[in-house]
């Protein structure tokens, strides 16, 4: 097979997968034509999954301290880069003359220790590190993906990456393949795993410091050698792991070769989804980050965020920081009704033990879901996602022939009250949890459940309703 025929071939299992066309360009190659990449559906692995897993681990796990600011959406502009609540943004806040950071690193390590000495360190703390142990805690929680950072915005490696810096003389990889055994262990508990990259910055082959958010996109490195090795990466990466999930972030150099990465990683994965951070107009899917949207939205979206203010470990986080567990249920619960995916980061210590207070919210969020996640898991979004008004703390999902209806804030007397629908005469109502129906009377519009013989409700409490009702 020649090579112009090789070419056609692989792009057009992938251009299948894609529901686009082939066209060949001015040399004769042949490429997808993107304008019909809309056509592409999400697999349904994906629309299902509702939760996954985040992980920022790196060098910035080692130090592991940042300002505790405040949350991103919550602090004025022009204190975000200078006082950076995010951990894993360690380096760019050190590089700031007087910031938070740099005061605190000058204190504890000294003026003149380089960010890239904490390597030894991590190398040597990860020596501890069972992967096995971090899968079976994601599959207790419920996660259906886990996505990793394999390289974030410091160019460290968290597998052993034959494409180095240019701008470094030493090889900036962990030297434990931490990708491959954390995707073995995933795996084998049957969670999905991706794979996050930072496309759009690489401080290796840039000195200045991001101060605001136009540093944020002019830092971006767009020379012909940044191009070939984020291409490089992202090619080990599909080749060598096989992604469920391409989680870019920040952007991409406007060299790379996003068409022919795509083409390539849809052929080797067709299950597999692409996020919308390479700066291209087309992805599978948009990634609100510590923010949600507040109707149901017909693309799929996925929220992306901290248990506390960074995604990084911070050591001098605690409960005014982390998200309360009530808070993180009705987070999650909103978010599937609007048909989102949460993405929970997770920030482990540089050893990979995660702390007392992030194993707290994840352990009580995996026991809620035990009892309430057939609400939750392979749901769709119902014809609103809450009753009239949008001010109700009732969420809607529906599966085949059920509704099921979640009060987000906790019951306190032995009524329920579900606003703008209207039941059958055979209707069943069933607290999630329970086993035995429970007693309903329609009022009006309002559908009133008597939920007196359940168990106390901590947290939401979920409802389920079959028949589907009306919606009025």
């Amino acid at each position: 097979m020649n090579r112009r025929t090789f070419h056609r071939t692989v792009l057009g299992a992938a251009a299948g997968a894609l529901g686009c066309q082939l066209r060949a360009n001015d040399t004769g190659h042949f490429q997808p034509d993107w304008t019909s990449l809309s056509t592409h559906r999400i697999p349904t692995w994906f629309a299902d999954a509702k939760l996954g897993i985040f992980i920022h681990w790196g060098l910035y796990s080692v130090p592991a301290w940042a300002p505790t600011t405040g949350q991103l959406g919550k602090v004025p502009a022009d204190r975000w880069f200078v006082e950076n609540p995010y951990a894993e943004w360690y380096l760019n806040s050190l590089r700031i003359t007087d910031s938070p950071t740099w005061k605190h690193h000058v204190a504890t390590y000294g003026e003149h220790f380089d960010y890239y000495s904490f390597m030894l360190m991590f190398n040597k703390s990860v020596l501890q590190w069972d992967p096995k142990v971090w899968a079976r805690l994601f599959r207790r929680v419920g996660a259906r993906y886990v996505v990793l950072t394999a390289k974030h915005h410091d160019g460290f490696t968290l597998w052993p990456s034959r494409v180095s810096s240019p701008r470094r003389s030493e090889k900036l990889s962990a030297e434990r393949d931490l990708v491959g055994e954390l995707a073995a262990a995933v795996r084998s508990e049957g969670i999905k795993m991706g794979l996050y990259y930072s496309g759009g910055l690489d401080w290796t082959f840039t000195t200045e410091p991001i101060r605001t958010v136009a540093d944020l996109f002019a830092r971006v490195p767009q020379s012909a050698d940044y191009a070939q090795y984020a291409d490089a990466h992202w090619r080990e990466l599909i080749e060598g792991y096989h992604p469920a999930v391409m989680w870019n972030d920040i952007s991409y150099p406007k060299a790379g070769k996003i068409p022919e990465l795509f083409a390539e990683y849809y052929n080797t994965i067709p299950e597999g989804v692409i996020n919308n951070r390479f700066g291209v107009s087309l992805s599978d899917y948009t990634t609100p980050e510590y923010a949600k949207y507040d109707k149901i939205t017909e693309k799929k979206w996925e929220t992306c965020r901290g248990l506390g203010f960074s995604f990084g470990y911070n050591q001098i986080e605690g409960p005014e920081q982390v998200i309360a567990p009530d808070k993180l249920i009705a987070l999650l619960i909103d978010i599937v009704s609007k048909n989102g995916n949460l993405l929970l980061n997770v920030g482990p210590k540089a050893d990979g033990t995660i702390s007392e207070i992030q194993l707290d919210r994840l352990n009580k969020l995996g026991e809620w879901l035990t009892v309430n996640g057939e609400g939750i898991f392979d749901t769709d979004p119902w014809v609103r996602a809450s009753p009239t008004g949008g001010t109700s703390q009732i969420r809607f999902t529906r599966k085949a022939d059920a509704l099921y209806a979640f009060v987000l804030d906790p019951v306190s007397g032995p009524d329920v009250t579900i606003p703008g629908i209207r039941v059958a005469e055979s209707v069943t109502v069933r607290v999630l949890g329970s086993s035995a129906d429970s007693p309903w009377k329609q009022d009006g519009n309002n559908l009133t459940v008597n939920i007196a013989t359940t168990k106390e409700h901590p947290y939401a409490t979920g409802l389920r309703i079959s028949p589907l009702p009306s919606a009025v």
